[in-house]
């Protein structure tokens, strides 16, 4: 097995904040800035990043007089990973001494802070002519500019400016096998400008952490960035500071997610979390024989129709049979239960690739001799067993085809012991939440929480304005509006036919 190459990141840590001009303020009055939350808030992401990455690290941390480590900071820079050093602003052995005294670590390693601009020079305290500071000729610290002895340093922030993510990361990854340093600054870790960042996406990849932001979804409305994870029914999700705050730095003005009260009670949750009730259509699942005596005479005789049709229900693996099974299922019609349908049109291709890329998955299909005429996708999360498909032709409805899936779905989740089956949540559409009902799912009541994440986002939860329309509207409201909705979903699938 090839070993590990160790990745080597500089960190020059200039400003104290993400803001440029909050950041220059705070130079320029010489003001200490610690006490502030946003105080070095990327820093402590990147050094969270590192500290989780499974992947062999060491990062050079070089600050300034203006940015010198806080105690939120310094618990992160474990000394295994993190080496706290010196980035030389003006006075080489002052800044040492303020660096070691204040962050109570030894000191090993300088590099120096220049800038080409005349007007940060003497921001910084320097002569006009100074581009940067001088260091004596017996300096003890030692450089990391030397190339010879710590190898070359290429820019993280300004190849993600020029090449972007996926051309930036092959770049990055070719240079950490070559042994070069990464070089970075925190303040470009999510945006752009003088020609550097934003980062955050190819530190990412490359120390193979942050996963569960790569299925987030965003929505935005009156100018609102609204995230949620695509996984939160399936896996609790750890909101701590970090991962707010890199929400935030990715410009999320509100996040939300649901407690999965089923399996995981969140205690004591802050007062800033807004809270909404919402449900889910839940089915608990003790054996087999249960559910079936529970579900009622007629939901059974449903299940047995399909069997005396001749359909035949199995459990399928994913093949290019099945495949073209459901997008034929997809293409049968613009409407179903009486709404436009999201899948009508969608290319074989696209229905195989997303087929095969399904992980935790079971296919269920329902055969009418050689023909796939319906299918369920089970989808495993932890402690929950979700349908995320059940669909079949309408030209083969008086078969019940759906019932006789479900039963089979129901076995398959039992038999693997598997105790919360659930199927979407329940109020927005009376026909589909009567056949859940019949079935023997209920309205299982939930928590969603809203977590601001700016001021923006503050303002909007006070309006509320984080909600969906149909979920702030009364049920008895909702109700009568829902053959309306109905109509004009149908309407614009026949207006876009026509063109």
């Amino acid at each position: 097995m090839e070993s590990q190459v160790p990745i080597r990141i500089r960190l020059d840590v200039d400003y104290p904040f993400e803001s440029r001009v909050k950041s220059i303020l705070a130079v320029a009055l010489r003001r200490k800035s610690k006490k502030s939350k946003n105080y070095l808030r990327n820093a402590r992401i990147i050094a969270r990043m590192i500290n989780e990455s499974p992947k062999q690290v060491k990062a050079y941390w070089f600050f300034t007089p203006y940015t010198i480590p806080d105690k939120r900071l310094l618990n992160l820079l474990n000394p295994e990973k993190h080496e706290v050093a010196l980035h030389v602003a003006t006075e080489p052995y002052r800044e040492w001494k303020i660096l070691e005294n204040e962050s109570d670590r030894t000191v090993k390693y300088y590099t120096i802070h220049g800038t080409n601009h005349p007007f940060m020079r003497l921001l910084w305290g320097r002569k006009l002519s100074e581009r940067q500071a001088k260091i004596p000729s017996d300096f003890p610290l030692k450089s990391l500019h030397d190339e010879e002895t710590f190898g070359k340093t290429f820019s993280l922030d300004s190849i993600a400016y020029s090449h972007g993510r996926e051309r930036g990361k092959r770049e990055v990854e070719a240079w950490i096998k070559q042994g070069f340093i990464l070089s970075a600054h925190p303040e470009w870790l999510f945006k752009g400008g003088s020609r550097r960042g934003p980062y955050y996406d190819i530190l990412k990849d490359v120390l193979e952490v942050d996963q569960e932001l790569d299925v987030l979804s965003v929505r935005k409305r009156f100018n609102v960035k609204t995230a949620r994870s695509t996984r939160e029914y399936e896996q609790d999700i750890n909101v701590d500071e970090g991962f707010l705050d890199k929400l935030s730095g990715k410009g999320i003005d509100i996040f939300t997610f649901l407690e999965r009260k089923w399996c995981h009670l969140i205690p004591n949750p802050p007062r800033t979390w807004v809270k909404e009730e919402d449900n889910v259509g839940m089915l608990e699942i003790k054996n087999y024989e249960l559910w079936w005596q529970g579900i009622g005479k007629k939901t059974r005789n449903m299940v047995r129709k399909a069997q005396k049709d001749g359909v035949k229900i199995s459990v399928v693996e994913p093949n290019d049979k099945l495949a073209e099974g459901i997008w034929k299922i997809y293409n049968e019609t613009p409407i179903r239960q009486e709404r436009a349908f999201p899948h009508y049109n969608e290319p074989l291709k696209t229905v195989k690739g997303n087929m095969y890329a399904a992980k935790n998955s079971t296919f269920i299909a329902a055969n009418l001799g050689e023909e796939v005429v319906g299918f369920i996708q089970i989808l495993y999360g932890d402690q929950i067993a979700i349908i995320s498909n059940i669909l079949s032709l309408q030209q083969h409805w008086d078969k019940a085809l759906n019932n006789a899936m479900l039963a089979k779905a129901v076995e398959v989740c039992a038999s693997n012991g598997n105790r919360w089956l659930m199927y979407g949540r329940m109020g927005n559409h009376p026909s589909l939440d009567r056949f859940k009902a019949s079935n023997g799912f209920i309205k299982y009541p939930i928590t969603r929480f809203y977590v601001p994440l700016t001021n923006k986002g503050k303002i909007a939860i006070r309006l509320g304005l984080h909600r969906e329309l149909k979920d702030a509207l009364p049920q008895s409201i909702k109700n009568s509006l829902i053959p309306v909705f109905n109509w004009v979903s149908r309407t614009k699938v026949r207006l876009r036919q026509k063109h």
